[in-house]
């Protein structure tokens, strides 16, 4: 393998991103097309200016219309190479007890879809004898958070998913890695960020005072998609700034 800064290299390489019309999916699809590689995003809403990828509208949720999405993906670039699963809703609820239905519907959007895509493109990858896929967790898949436990037991589902598919696909060298990002400003993160109390006490919570930014990601996402980290796999990449393991 070569040591220099070739093997970060995406060039010739397939990769789709979900959730890629904003946020941390957006911000991810963007550095992996600047890297190199082809990159295909979709998700349920319309894509935010200034992508630099291709971009479908497909709800993650209907099964048969990601299905076909995949296959067209797969017949017009040959194969994908790297697959990136950021997609997922929070739904924090105010009462003492989360209603079942929105439990129940928090799980269906960020872990079944994402076992869905991650098994049809693993086995895809697979006879390929090839592939990364590199999911998007988040510290409640660590630790627990108030209000949220949906959004908590998804995100913990989301990682112990991921060494699973690491283990029964890492025979055909696929492999299969989940970043873990703590507080990241995103649009979904804007009503902590925004609130001086809520913002403050986020940072304070980290080694290195201040919040993630999705360009903090994108770095360890070129690493897992590239032939620089061929030999990882069933791996958590904690990007937090310190907060799962600041003491005192």
């Amino acid at each position: 393998m070569s040591t220099d800064m070739s093997m970060f290299s995406l060039d010739g390489l397939t990769a789709v991103v979900a959730g890629a019309s904003r946020g941390i999916g957006f911000g991810l699809a963007n550095g992996l097309a600047k890297a190199g590689a082809s990159v295909i995003g979709f998700g349920r809403s319309t894509v935010s200016e200034g992508a630099s990828f291709d971009y479908r509208q497909c709800d993650l949720n209907d099964g048969e219309a990601v299905t076909g999405l995949i296959r067209d993906i797969e017949t017009q670039s040959g194969g994908i190479d790297v697959y990136v699963h950021v997609a997922g809703i929070t739904l924090p609820s105010d009462s003492d007890v989360q209603p079942v239905e929105i439990f129940s519907k928090t799980l269906e959007t960020n872990l079944t879809s994402a076992y869905r895509t991650c098994s049809l493109i693993g086995q895809s990858m697979a006879r390929r004898r090839r592939g990364s896929i590199i999911t998007v967790a988040s510290i409640g898949a660590l630790m627990g958070f108030p209000g949220n436990p949906g959004y908590v037991a998804a995100k913990g589902g989301l990682r112990m998913m991921s060494k699973a598919l690491a283990l029964d696909l890492g025979p055909s060298n696929v492999r299969v890695n989940c970043i873990v990002p703590g507080y990241i400003q995103t649009d979904m993160t804007a009503g902590s960020f925004n609130d001086p109390a809520k913002n403050q006490d986020r940072a304070s919570r980290t080694m290195l005072g201040r919040w993630g930014q999705v360009e903090d990601m994108v770095g360890v996402a070129i690493f897992l998609a590239s032939g620089a980290s061929a030999y990882a796999t069933g791996a958590d990449f904690i990007i937090d700034g310190g907060w799962t393991a600041k003491g005192l």
